[in-house]
């Protein structure tokens, strides 16, 4: 019995070296994105303009990053909150964790270098070398063009100064070992086509991180054969659940039966006082899309998107679109 327990000591205590080796290389190896880069970006009036589109009504970094009144419809923002973070993504919503929104005003980014916020944006790695969870969505802004990307940085520098400190992300495990894994180093990129208009499409549709809140998930990792074809649970504090629209051109589930005129003016409802001061109060349901911000796209943009969505492969799925 003596031996039997030695040797059962003897294999658990090669099993905890082992784990403890495999976790030791994964702290030293990972994140590996490689080093900061020297950069000062010019903050010209180009890019300035651009940063403003693409932060605001594309990318919308400032939606994450602010403070939302869900007093009315889809969440518009709060005046003032632009930028100064803290807002949380936490297990209620599905994610493995408490996930905290940074500042990303000129009160935390003050001291931070064009390069090192570039690297961030990019590939996903703090400051601090930490690994970021990809709610941050650096894996689509990492195959942005390069001038895009210099322009939002230039414009989240002259956001209004917040002083907010938000508290530090917390991911349960596995994720918060799996997540250094999964940054990757940045390669840049030319100007997208807009002369190929489903090219062009294409590249703001992974601007705007379409695919990640329409398509449905499972342990994290997106449902083979239904991209883009919506259903994706939002949880809201009065116990409804939303789901995202199915984005496919099926004809019965999707878009299919929907002009480019119908998909326009869907957005641009929005960009009007009467689509932004709808009270979630007299709607049948909330939601988590920030109509509001993406309505400040251009019609053309717009346009593009439609018809890449509309080359996509029709996948049926009916989504009920909401329950309480």
């Amino acid at each position: 019995m003596k031996k039997i327990l030695k040797v059962l000591a003897w294999g658990l205590g090669v099993v905890v070296l082992v784990i403890g080796a495999g976790v030791g290389y994964l702290f030293m190896k990972f994140p590996d994105v490689g080093p900061v880069q020297s950069m000062t970006v010019q903050a010209t009036p180009e890019r300035l303009a651009r940063g403003a589109y693409l932060a605001n009504h594309v990318n919308v970094c400032i939606d994450c990053h602010s403070t939302r009144n869900w007093e009315y419809f889809s969440g518009p923002l709060l005046a003032g909150t632009e930028g100064k973070g803290g807002e949380v993504f936490d297990e209620k919503l599905g994610f493995p964790g408490t996930i905290y929104a940074h500042n990303i005003t000129p009160a935390a980014l003050g001291s931070i270098s064009d390069g090192m916020v570039y690297r961030t944006i990019t590939t996903g790695v703090d400051k601090d070398g930490k690994a970021m969870f990809p709610l941050m969505p650096y894996q689509h802004i990492n195959t942005m063009s390069e001038e895009d990307i210099l322009s939002i940085i230039a414009y989240i520098r002259t956001l209004k100064p917040v002083e907010n400190t938000p508290p530090p992300t917390t991911l349960t495990f596995p994720m918060n070992l799996i997540v250094r894994t999964i940054p990757e180093k940045h390669t840049p990129h030319g100007e997208p086509d807009t002369s190929n208009v489903y090219e062009y499409g294409k590249y703001m549709v992974n601007a705007a991180d379409c695919i990640e809140c329409h398509t449905q998930r499972k342990d994290g990792k997106p449902l083979p054969g239904l991209e883009f074809a919506g259903g994706a649970e939002f949880p809201f504090p009065n116990g409804q659940v939303v789901r995202s629209a199915n984005l496919t051109p099926d004809e019965e589930t999707g878009i299919g039966t929907w002009s480019e005129t119908d998909f326009v003016n869907k957005f641009k409802f929005y960009d009007n006082p009467e689509g932004r001061t709808m009270k979630a109060s007299s709607m049948e349901y909330n939601t988590m899309m920030p109509w509001t911000m993406f309505a400040g796209m251009t019609e053309r943009d717009l346009g593009a998107i439609y018809k890449y969505l509309r080359s996509l492969k029709p996948v049926k799925n009916k989504v009920e679109k909401y329950t309480t």
